[in-house]
């Protein structure tokens, strides 16, 4: 017996209503795994061979390339991450020098938190830097018309 495919597609011109789709297929209990977004401009088009004009003509062919879902959260998740993580790797990279090279109590705590706050710094910058770019890749699939796209077999 064949799987019967249950689809959802939705064209979206701002990103409120792409999130307020996606808290409501979640809430329903779709998988964050399932949902998708149509692919960056650029693969579309290396992927068809020419530019596209409208997301709604793309909206029911399975052949376009399409992008997984990264959640605000997730997003939020690798940003402490990379700033959480630096600050610690640069503590303890800057205290086991100290220690290793025989220094007193004092300088390794203040080689610690000389160096992690440098790593936490260092790490703030990147995930800003990854947030943004998360952010602009969300705003330009909305100013295309960008489609939230979800299948599921039953």
């Amino acid at each position: 017996m064949p799987f019967a495919i249950r689809e959802a597609v939705g064209i979206f011109h701002r990103s409120e209503n792409l999130q307020g789709a996606i808290d409501e297929l979640l809430g329903s209990g779709f998988y964050r795994a399932e949902l998708s977004l149509l692919a960056s401009e650029s693969t579309v088009q290396e992927k068809r061979g020419h530019r596209y004009e409208k997301a709604d003509v793309l909206a029911d062919d399975p052949t376009v390339p399409r992008s997984a879902y990264v959640s605000t959260e997730a997003i939020g998740g690798a940003e402490g991450g990379l700033i959480g993580g630096l600050v610690y790797l640069g503590a303890v990279v800057a205290a086991g020098a100290v220690v290793a090279s025989g220094g007193t109590l004092t300088a390794v705590v203040a080689s610690a938190g000389l160096a992690g706050g440098t790593g936490g710094l260092i790490g703030s910058v990147l995930a800003k830097w990854l947030g943004d770019r998360h952010a602009h890749y969300l705003r330009e699939q909305i100013n295309h018309g960008d489609q939230l796209w979800r299948r599921r077999s039953i």
